[in-house]
């Protein structure tokens, strides 16, 4: 769960915890019935979106090596300058909202000092542009019967270019998060994980094979 979201140009960050499973699919794949998932029994109408990320790293990568990474995205209900920190129990976000819209050719954005100041413990500046990754993302809500979120799934269609390299790739991913009204006990958590692989590789998903977005968008 997410607190109140500062300003951009507030100390403290709006923090978070995103607990999911992603999966590599074709363009061609059907999207399951997630009304199948255990505790689920309302599946939303699609939300459309188009999200805008930039990437930034030291020249020596200190971000990468300590598996943490740091992006300005526009678009969707979460825009802003987001730290995400990669954990065994999921990954910590540190959220600031945007202040204002840049030159969309603009690669090297000024990273406002709240966000220099949370970086420190892992990277000196400058930062750099590491990659940009535009998604054309459709998300639906798994409810309840409370009405609950137990979790939001994504169908994203991925267009990520390595500004270092100077190249582009695509791909198709699905991602199913955790919501507030997921369960709690681990074994529960395992179990609604497990029916989603078993939906998913009926329609002929597989497990993700990077880490994340800007792991695959850079070849890792």
């Amino acid at each position: 769960m997410t607190s109140d979201i500062p300003t951009a140009g507030d100390a403290e960050p709006s923090r978070s915890l995103e607990v999911e499973r992603t999966w590599d699919v074709d363009d061609s794949a059907a999207l399951p019935d997630w009304s199948a998932l255990p505790g689920v029994a309302h599946v939303d109408a699609p939300e459309h979106r188009d999200l805008d990320a930039r990437y930034f790293d030291t020249a020596e990568a200190h971000l990468a090596r300590a598996r943490v990474a740091v992006r300005r995205r526009s678009g969707g209900h979460d825009a802003g300058w987001h730290i995400k920190i990669a954990t065994p129990e999921g990954k910590h976000e540190w959220a600031w909202p945007l202040d204002e819209e840049p030159a969309a050719e603009l690669l090297d954005l000024p990273i406002p000092e709240p966000v220099v100041a949370a970086l420190a413990q892992w990277a000196p500046p400058p930062f750099t542009a590491l990659a940009r990754i535009r998604n054309a993302r459709v998300a639906y809500a798994l409810r309840d019967a409370a009405g609950g979120l137990v979790a939001e799934f994504v169908d994203d269609h991925v267009t990520a270019r390595d500004e270092r390299r100077g190249t582009e790739s695509t791909w198709r991913e699905w991602e199913l998060e955790l919501g507030p009204a997921a369960p709690s006990d681990p074994a529960q958590r395992a179990a609604l994980f497990a029916a989603a692989d078993d939906l998913v590789a009926a329609a002929g998903g597989r497990p993700a094979a990077s880490g994340s977005k800007l792991a695959r968008a850079l070849g890792a």
